[in-house]
């Protein structure tokens, strides 16, 4: 049975995650112990703990408060993954099995119907699947643990908004198939970490055009 300390984790994490306590939410211990009739003590190391991880923010005469992500957090966790995601994908290819492969191909067709029918949120979460599930046999279950957290990290950031410059979602997919040819062909480790360090580059590249033009067309129309 998991320690104290690991359920009142596993309780604020999921909670965060789906969205309960949203950004900016005040953590109160007092509260949570009333509410889940666990003492104090696992609550305070739970919270250091989501601290550490970047879930939360523990501010001096305020208390922990679930952090809020802004576009610079995305861009951030992006270059994260493509280092870590890359590396872990890079790792995990010799052993990802042709029905491994097959369940990859079928979730980016998902994801092309998710985005043919402008659902942004159901194209994100499978996006995410489609990563993990291509990094899932790497061997090394702390980097594999590190590339989860930074993709819910993401998925939290993007209830908030869906930062995604036209036609980027679309060139992703077929990215996407190129990684997935990559590994199905036995290719080289050191490519396949940078066909996948390349994908996500080419996102954080497009989102931050796009938000240069948005900025500029948005001075432009002010000085009319």
């Amino acid at each position: 049975m998991p320690s104290k300390a690991e359920q009142t984790f596993q309780i604020l994490k999921e909670r965060i995650m789906d969205g309960t306590y949203g950004p900016g939410y005040r953590l109160v211990i007092d509260q949570l112990v009333r509410e889940h009739h666990i003492s104090s003590v696992p609550w305070r190391e739970s919270l250091r703990r989501l601290e550490a991880e970047g879930w939360v923010e523990i501010i001096p005469n305020v208390g922990a408060v679930v952090r809020t992500f802004d576009t610079n957090a995305w861009q951030l966790g992006l270059n994260i993954l493509a280092r870590l995601g890359g590396y872990a994908t890079a790792l995990s290819a010799p052993d990802l099995s042709r029905d491994d492969l097959i369940a990859a191909r079928a979730l980016n067709r998902r994801m092309g119907e998710a985005l043919a029918g402008f659902d942004p949120a159901e194209f994100g979460r499978l996006n995410r699947e489609f990563h993990q599930l291509l990094a899932s046999r790497c061997g090394d279950e702390r980097l594999l643990t590190m590339v989860v957290n930074e993709w819910a990290r993401l998925e939290l950031i993007r209830k908030s908004a869906f930062w995604y410059a036209p036609g980027r979602a679309q060139a992703s997919l077929a990215e996407h198939e190129g990684i997935v040819d990559l590994i199905a062909a036995g290719a080289a480790p050191e490519d396949i970490e940078a066909a996948v360090r390349q994908h996500e580059i080419n996102t954080v590249a497009a989102v931050t055009q796009h938000e240069a033009e948005l900025a500029k067309a948005a001075g432009a129309g002010g000085h009319r």
